[in-house]
Formats: structure tokens, sequence, C-alpha cells
């Protein structure tokens, strides 16, 4: 069995909190360079090293890189490829965008979908 070395993730991360608030639920928005599955992994445990962040519900994510189109949906459904489909629109590679939602008790059907497209929107308009 190989052994998996730990990367620390040391590039600028962005965070835009509190963007989206509904029926209880409340969204943010993260991201920043990165070129490797390795690394986005490295970027989502050093966000959830804010308490905040950790305690989230979801931590859905994506990222096209030179291994490819990689996402995490983390529990919600359907989240990582939005947002991949929103990175290939853009053209924007080699930099991951991580949507976290915290559950504020009442179901949003398909409104979850639009405030995730809704984040990534914001987080783009961001780098421009």
């Amino acid at each position: 069995m190989a052994l998996r070395r730990a990367i620390a993730y040391t590039l600028p991360m962005v965070i835009l909190d509190n963007i989206i608030s509904d029926r209880g639920s409340k969204y943010a928005v993260s991201g920043g360079p990165c070129r490797s599955s390795d690394e986005a992994r490295a970027f989502v445990e050093d966000l959830k090293k804010t308490k905040k962040f950790a305690k989230a519900t979801h931590n859905s994510w994506a990222l096209i890189c030179a291994e490819g189109q990689i996402r995490q949906d983390d529990g919600e459904s359907g989240a990582g490829m939005i947002i991949l489909k929103m990175l290939e629109r853009e053209g924007l590679t080699d930099h991951i965008v991580v949507v976290t939602r915290w559950f504020g008790g009442k179901h949003l059907g398909g409104d979850r979908f639009r405030h995730v497209q809704s984040a990534v929107r914001t987080y783009i308009e961001q780098l421009k």
C-alpha cells in the first residue's frame, strides 16, 4: 500500500462569505489557483481549518486542470457538475471553486441549484 504525502495549500484563497441566505440556509463561495486533485483536496482541507467551514453541511467543488475535469458534490447531489459546467463556460482552468452551504432546516428543492449558480457567478465576477 502506497503512502500519500500530505500536501498543504499555500496559494492565495478568496472567500466570499454570507453571499446568499434562503429559508435558513446560508451560502459562501471560495476559490483559488489549483492545478491537481491533490491540491484541490488540500484547498478544501485548508478551508475546513476554519471551524465555520468544517461545520458546513456541504463543501461542493469543481476544478478543470491537466488531470481533467474533477468535481465533488459532498452530499449536495449535482452541485459539483453545476460548478464544473460554469467553469467550462468561463474557460477557467487551474482554479478551484468551492460552494459551501449550511443547511437551515428547510429543503430548498430546485432553488439550491440556482443558489449554487449564483454563488459561482458572484465568485467569477470578483475575478474580473
